[in-house]
């Protein structure tokens, strides 16, 4: 549906120029949403597949062992978004602080990605909700160190910013001027919290999201924050009880498709179009997700079950390869620690799975040697 703009442009001049910078009008949209025919049919699948992420603990063992990873991932392909070149395995190699020759910068900022998101889920599960000063909290934990440091971290922006182009002037996008950020900020916390709405989970998640990105509330890190937005409100909502579901593969693969049906939003209104974009998002997403999960547990078993044959040596393993499981990228002194095992035997069982396959080394070293579980970590780096 073509509503007209969503919002109103402030105009003014800046370096001799003319420049238009959108204020978004406050959600819900206006005319209401057309939740009908092809859309409703979209909220429907995409709910469907959500659901069936939402019980992935039923095809793992250890739903942790598989969020510790796919976590670090999301964090990979978010950051790549950016232009950053990390990839997963210098993200790992960077916390167990072994990482020779990785990007140190594009690391550091991947890493900023964790820690904003674990901060994140730590405040909401401790009750907090979803705020401007939560939102803040987490930009300061993403831009802490790295080449976003000095870009106000943890404070909404106080000068215009654009999207595309080299100076407001000749933008793609200019969001509203500062001055307004905070009450247009507000006005999407009120949203989020607004117990009287209809509105289904997932549409005003994908709502929230469009109207963060509009807003571009900092002077770096808003792509990223407003990816993190859409997995801490369906965690919040109660559509996930943990948080498994991310986009940044659907929006990096599609990207052209996405700033498209964000400006017909901003444009037109039609709001219709932009969520079916989102849900179909959700859905693949979510499916992917699935998948993966299943690929994993069946490596897993797999790999069990040739340890399982080892005769006496099984048990001392089959301790190695549940390390391995919860960190597929690790020392032999996380193992000893891991594990329970002397470092003779952790090295010894190690040397076994390296044999079979299972893992290999890295460093071709003798000392501060770092192993891989090649196969987990190439399942779950499909798209970086």
């Amino acid at each position: 549906m073509q509503r007209g703009p969503a919002g109103r442009y402030e105009v003014s001049t800046t370096g001799g120029e003319r420049v238009e910078a959108f204020i978004p009008d406050p959600l819900p949209p206006a005319p209401p949403l057309d939740l009908s025919g092809p859309l409703q049919a979209q909220v429907e699948q995409a709910a469907l597949t959500l659901g069936r992420l939402d019980s992935i603990s039923a095809l793992l063992p250890d739903t942790m062992l598989f969020l510790y990873s796919y976590v670090r991932k999301e964090a990979v392909l978010s950051s790549q978004i950016e232009g950053t070149q990390s990839s997963l395995s210098d993200l790992l190699l960077f916390e167990i602080e072994q990482a020779p020759g990785v990007p140190l910068d594009d690391v550091v900022e991947v890493s900023g990605y964790v820690a904003a998101l674990e901060h994140g889920l730590m405040r909401l599960r401790g009750g907090f909700p979803i705020c401007a000063r939560l939102i803040r909290e987490m930009h300061a934990k993403l831009l802490e160190r790295g080449r976003g440091s000095t870009k106000q971290p943890g404070e909404f922006r106080r000068s215009q910013n654009w999207i595309g182009g080299t100076r407001p002037g000749n933008a793609h996008f200019v969001p509203p001027p500062h001055t307004e950020v905070a009450a247009c900020i507000a006005q999407l916390e009120r949203f989020i919290h607004d117990e009287t709405s209809h509105l289904p989970r997932l549409v005003r998640a994908g709502l929230v999201h469009a109207q963060f990105e509009t807003i571009h509330p900092f002077l770096d890190g808003n792509g990223r924050i407003g990816r993190l937005l859409i997995t801490l409100l369906l965690c919040d909502y109660g559509a996930l009880a943990e948080p498994l579901l991310y986009l940044s593969l659907y929006f990096k693969e599609h990207r052209d498709e996405y700033y498209q049906k964000l400006d017909q939003a901003r444009r037109d209104g039609d709001w219709e179009a932009w969520l079916g974009f989102f849900l179909d998002g959700v859905a693949e997403t979510a499916d992917g997700a699935v998948a993966t999960a299943g690929d994993l547990s069946r490596l897993f078993d797999g790999d069990r079950q040739r340890l399982q044959a080892a005769g006496r040596r099984a048990g001392s393993l089959l301790r190695v390869h549940e390390t391995l499981e919860a960190r597929p990228l690790v020392t032999l002194t996380e193992v000893v620690a891991r594990s329970g095992l002397s470092f003779p035997a952790a090295s010894s069982a190690m040397e076994e799975l390296v044999n079979l396959g299972i893992a290999s080394e890295l460093t071709g070293k003798k000392r501060n040697r770092v192993f891989a579980y090649d196969r987990y970590l190439a399942t779950l780096a499909a798209g970086t």
